[in-house]
């Protein structure tokens, strides 16, 4: 496909290496001339452009923009009938994005995370999920939505990522001031997690570590009665604007 990317961010630029070898003739803005030339020396599939020529190279329009900076940068661009768009912008709908692009046809707005780059990521989206499914769904997860209210909980539910690292973080230093090798700590707490999180879900685990008295029993009950339970849920209730 020739694919082009208005927005060359972080986000979007792990999209970007995670398709580079499929064949693609990618165009990619020049917004981010250190990220978009990294990518273009980096790929042979990938060049840089103006955005208007990205767009105009495109039957494919990704939009790795912030969404408050959208309507100024898309209202000085040309796109055509033809042409299908895809958004990675958190905080705009999709009937949104489709006022902002017309006359192309805003298919999906779709949340990726860095590790899309690779594959094996999770990928949010709210819309039309054929293009999305053709494009990376061979190597990622994609979870598809059914409404606004659903990707905006998703939204605010992912951020707990943050949290469960610090805590991976904050045990390996806990176990490196205690006489253990730090790294090697961290590198045993991440993949007891990651590989314990893929294996089961998330109720027969909890039910599997609640041995009487053993650590992880009461090393979480302690935390609960601290107020874990709680204070999570204050902090998504204030995420999703339900909080003070």
């Amino acid at each position: 496909m020739r694919i082009g990317f208005v927005g060359t961010g972080t986000i979007a630029s792990a999209v970007i290496e995670g398709i580079a070898a499929d064949g693609h003739q990618i165009t990619v803005s020049r917004r981010s001339a250190t990220r978009s030339g990294a990518l273009a020396a980096r790929f042979d599939s990938v060049t840089v452009a103006d955005n208007q020529q990205v767009i105009d190279n495109s039957d494919v329009v990704v939009l790795g923009l912030m969404a408050d900076q959208a309507a100024d940068i898309l209202g000085g661009l040309t796109l055509r009938a033809d042409q299908q768009v895809i958004s990675l912008m958190a905080g705009a709908s999709l009937e949104a994005v489709a006022r902002l692009v017309a006359p192309a046809r805003a298919v999906a707005v779709m949340i990726p995370f860095p590790a899309i780059a690779q594959g094996g990521s999770p990928i949010l989206l709210r819309g039309d999920a054929g293009l999305v499914r053709e494009l990376f769904g061979v190597r990622n997860t994609i979870f598809e939505l059914g409404s606004d209210a659903e990707l905006d909980a998703y939204m605010c539910a992912q951020a707990v990522l943050s949290p469960a690292l610090r805590l991976v973080d904050d045990a390996a230093d806990w176990a490196g001031a205690r006489g253990a090798d730090r790294a090697g700590a961290e590198a045993f707490l991440r993949l007891l997690v990651g590989s314990s999180l893929l294996g089961s879900e998330t109720g027969p685990m909890l039910a599997a570590l609640d041995t009487p008295g053993g650590y992880n029993q009461r090393l979480r009950n302690h935390m609960v009665n601290a107020g874990l339970t709680g204070d999570l849920r204050a902090g998504l209730d204030e995420l999703a604007g339900d909080g003070s």
